[in-house]
């Protein structure tokens, strides 16, 4: 969360992490190289706050889709894994890559967090459940064509890169015909309120179609230190099709009766009445 009090024109923070240094929020366009030269360092800064924050609730090889705590065991939008060629694109820490191997897939990982890869390969030697992993951008995935049977995102690199019709064409060009695409992002439509997990947080405040990236300046170097962009479900349906992906199910998770876990703004009062988190699976025509 930012440093600031919760603005109007604040978007959806999906790092959860402590206070960052003093910023000051925009809402203005971003190209590609800004946005990687922003939130590569930003993840690096924060990459140990923030396992040491939700390492727990991830599990060292656990797979949570988003801060309602759904797993993939329970929803299956990846599909089955065992025997299966599989690459998490912004894997951070790998958690979600390691319980593919324990289900028996050939699970790769892709972050461009440098941090976020040192902390996937200590769990990788805590565990002994390796997750090959190589620093890189989703608009450069440094494979062959047709190299996996499945990709998936969670929570991960898609809502920071400008580029995204780059980098859903590089997810179509390393998956096989028929692979699956699965990802959870922020819900489009909670860009619509405040980044309050409180009441305050229920109260639409800016234009669901207000698609001006969000972005943090560092008031000591004048630099971007922190881009998050936005789409609506429709620009989603449309680059993914445009891609020759066919959405096959949309999954809005509803918050758990008893799950009382505060993440940035995710919270139990908002998750009640509104969706936080929606996951998209695809298949590749």
């Amino acid at each position: 969360m930012s440093a600031l009090p919760p603005q109007p024109d604040q978007a959806p923070d999906s790092r959860s992490h402590p206070p960052l240094p003093p910023v000051r929020v925009e809402r203005r366009d971003v190209g590609e190289e800004e946005s990687r030269r922003a939130n590569g360092p930003d993840w690096d800064r924060y990459a140990d706050d923030y396992q040491a924050t939700h390492g727990e609730f991830l599990g060292d090889a656990g797979f949570v889709w988003g801060p309602e705590g759904l797993t993939e065991a329970e929803a299956g939008v990846l599909g089955p894994v065992a025997g299966r060629d599989v690459l998490e694109v912004g894997s951070g820490a790998g958690q979600c890559s390691r319980w593919v191997r324990d289900q028996g897939g050939r699970s790769f990982g892709v972050d461009l967090s440098y941090r976020q890869l040192q902390h996937s390969r200590r769990i990788d030697e805590g565990t002994g459940v390796v997750v090959p992993s190589v620093q890189a951008t989703a608009t450069h995935l440094p494979f062959a064509d047709a190299s996996f049977d499945a990709v998936f995102s969670s929570f991960g690199a898609l809502q920071f890169v400008r580029d995204l019709d780059r980098a859903v064409a590089e997810t179509a060009r390393v998956l096989r015909p028929g692979g699956r695409f699965a990802f959870s992002i922020t819900h489009p439509t909670r860009w619509m309120f405040p980044d309050d997990p409180g009441e305050a947080g229920l109260v639409a405040s800016q234009s669901y179609w207000d698609r001006t990236p969000y972005v943090e300046v560092d008031d000591a170097t004048g630099e971007v230190s922190y881009v998050e962009h936005h789409r609506t479900l429709g620009d989603w349906v449309g680059v993914l099709a445009g891609h020759g992906f066919a959405i096959v199910r949309l999954v809005e998770p509803e918050w758990p009766e008893h799950h009382d876990r505060v993440w940035g703004g995710w919270s139990a009062t908002r998750g009640r009445w509104t969706p936080g988190t929606a996951i998209f699976a695809c298949d590749l025509r």
